[in-house]
């Protein structure tokens, strides 16, 4: 027994004297960072302008990879079996959190598997129809789907996806099952959702400005609790009667269980930088977000949110009874 304490000791102070070495060589080559979802998707475009001041503090390339599937677990499961080093990290969004309990079988311990380097930004959700949609407003909107809801379909981009997540809770809180049509991307639903295929989809301002501004769909409310200022126009549900009807699709940075905490601290040095640089700050703008505080940008923060919105979530999916697996 006291040669197996003195051993662990003896282990601890040996992690613990690399520690600063390891840092001081970070990063050795180009850094992986893992994106779930596809190229040109919300998700992929925070990651790339996030990336791309990265590594001019870094000090070496920062390369995105599209690892798609699973709603984001394979690319989380990629994560978790990577050497924690810092040299892969992941750029996901709130779905890191739902994948606890939509998927009842992961590769990975969602609670174990994943250290934190910080928030990124939160984007806004709106709720849109196709274009020819008869609800006129909001309230119509309601009265509608009561009376409809065998007729009404609800896009989203696949199980597990936010706009899954966010459909789920739009049902639960009007009380209507509505007819969900999943997509392979949120791409695709909206595109669908525009030409008239489907009737709503919950989707993110990244994705759903532009189409609303242009008109190729309508918007009804936003599932944030002031109004965004992209789209000024557009009210809250809360606004019109609907409490409790908010989902912000935040973006965390992770690294595997175990890495180095003066790698962390690189890394978050270096995100910080990106979300204080004048052009992320305005692209971010234009996409209808903003870069988190400095206080939700550390390992910290986003700790806290990971398992807030663990605990957040389940009780929601668990009452709809869907699940991915």
């Amino acid at each position: 027994m006291v040669f197996k304490r003195l051993a662990a000791a003896a282990a601890f102070a040996f992690v613990s004297t690399l520690a600063p070495v390891l840092a001081q060589d970070f990063p050795k080559g180009p850094v992986t960072m893992l994106v779930p979802f596809a190229a040109g998707g919300p998700t992929d475009v925070v990651a790339r302008l996030v990336a791309r001041v990265m590594e001019k503090e870094l000090g070496q390339p920062v390369l995105v990879e599209n690892a798609t599937g699973a709603g984001g677990t394979l690319a989380s499961g990629r994560l978790a079996r990577a050497t924690p080093d810092g040299q892969t990290i992941l750029l996901h969004h709130m779905g890191i959190t739902t994948s606890a309990t939509l998927y009842r079988k992961l590769a990975y311990d969602p609670k174990t598997a994943f250290g934190f380097v910080g928030q990124v930004t939160t984007v806004p959700m709106l709720l849109v129809s196709r274009p020819n949609f008869e609800p006129a407003d909001f309230k119509a909107l309601l009265a509608y789907i009561k009376d409809n809801k065998d007729k009404v379909s609800l896009a989203n981009a696949g199980p597990g996806a936010v706009s899954h997540i966010c459909g789920m809770l739009f049902m639960q809180l009007t009380g209507v099952k509505l007819t969900t049509v999943p997509y392979k991307g949120t791409g695709p639903a909206m595109t669908d959702t525009m030409g008239g295929q489907v009737d709503l989809l919950c989707d993110q301002t990244t994705g759903a400005t532009g189409p609303v501004k242009t008109h190729k769909v309508k918007a009804y409310a936003t599932a944030t609790a002031e109004r965004i200022p992209v789209l000024p126009d557009v009210p809250t549900a809360a606004e019109l009667g609907l409490k409790g009807f908010e989902v912000g699709v935040w973006h965390g940075m992770y690294v595997p269980a175990g890495t180095p905490a003066p790698v962390v601290d690189k890394l978050n040095a270096a995100l910080k930088a990106a979300l204080h640089d004048p052009e992320t700050v305005r692209r971010f703008a234009e996409l209808g977000t903003a870069p988190v505080s400095d206080a939700e940008a550390t390992p910290e923060g986003l700790k806290a949110k990971y398992f807030a919105e663990i605990d957040r979530w389940a009780p929601i999916i668990k009452a709809a009874g869907e699940y991915a697996d």
